[in-house]
């Protein structure tokens, strides 16, 4: 017999064996780029509720959890999926989905639900859309710094010369509010808007630079955040961030004016020159971006400057519900 319930301290016990389990496998089979949290941190977390976790039993047996959260954004965030693999695995996967659309019913008639399918999550693709989701293709692309043939794409790319009027600076918090209204023009009618709201308003938007640029979401790299000017004008930015030896490229946005003339190219190349020159950067392993898996542009403006294609996954998310 099934029975899924939002995990409690009386729970921890049996808990315990199968978060291990999603562990051990987190870069394996979920493609996980950094370690997950341990099983203490998992619960600090919980308890502190930044985190909320559906676990399900089959049979007094822990056979599957369900991890979401609604402190990072205007979505819901459903961050895992994970069951023990065995023959029942896609009908627990449903128990747990179930249960967490149950327990979001209300919040849902205001936020959409948002959940990358990394790694073998992808097998739950035809559980999902029975459940209402919708998809959007997601492409994983990195610049390994010890890649010869990123090294030789990149001394070879095509990049314009910049044109009169325009200049690329780096990032200074004077040009905050500029890059709120930027991004939020670059993101407004993109794919990312379907499963992140904020980039549908300025106050979003304001809300996702704050994040960027006040380390919450990884370590702001000010230095190596460009910033394209027009006559003295802030038009275009390509911000950057660091974990551990990871860069990654969160947001690229220019005003819809100055796009088709290679400008992203160059503010990007502009940052990838400052990171690999600036001597406290020499530990970078690799710079990774995503995008959708049909933006031939963003695919070329990438694959142009070196980077590969290593992997795709389905970003599933589900609409409000009205």
């Amino acid at each position: 017999m099934l029975s899924a319930k939002l995990l409690t301290v009386e729970d921890y016990e049996a808990f315990e064996d199968l978060y291990n389990d999603f562990y051990s496998k987190a870069a394996s089979e979920y493609n996980f780029e950094l370690e997950p949290l341990d099983y203490t941190g998992f619960l600090d977390s919980l308890e502190k509720e930044l985190i909320q976790c559906v676990i399900l039993y089959d049979n007094h047996r822990a056979v599957g959890f369900l991890v979401y959260t609604t402190a990072i954004s205007e979505a819901i965030e459903l961050n895992i999926v994970h069951c023990i693999k065995d023959d029942d695995y896609l009908t627990h996967a449903r128990e747990l989905l179930k249960k967490f659309l149950e327990l979001t019913q209300d919040l849902r008639k205001k936020k959409i639900v948002c959940y990358p399918m990394l790694g073998e999550q992808k097998a739950l693709i035809g559980v999902i859309v029975r459940l209402g989701f919708k998809f959007i293709g997601i492409e994983v692309l990195r610049y390994k710094t010890d890649n010869q043939t990123s090294k030789d794409l990149f001394s070879r790319a095509r990049v314009v010369e910049l044109p009169q009027g325009y200049e690329v600076v780096k990032w200074s918090s004077i040009y905050f509010e500029d890059a709120v209204k930027v991004i939020q023009e670059s993101f407004d009618d993109s794919a990312d808007a379907l499963f992140d709201p904020r980039f549908k308003s300025i106050s979003g938007c304001r809300d996702i630079i704050t994040k960027v640029v006040k380390d919450v979401y990884a370590e702001f790299l000010p230095e190596a955040t460009s910033v394209l000017l027009y006559e003295g004008r802030p038009v275009g930015f390509s911000f950057m961030n660091l974990t551990g030896s990871i860069v990654n490229i969160p947001l690229v946005g220019i005003k819809q004016e100055h796009q088709g003339k290679g400008l992203s190219t160059i503010m990007l190349k502009n940052s990838m020159d400052t990171i690999f020159n600036i001597t406290n950067y020499k530990q970078i392993t690799e710079i990774n971006t995503t995008t959708e898996t049909n933006n031939l542009q963003a695919l070329r403006l990438y694959k142009n400057l070196g980077f590969l294609e290593d992997y795709n996954y389905p970003q599933a998310y589900l609409p409000i519900t009205v």
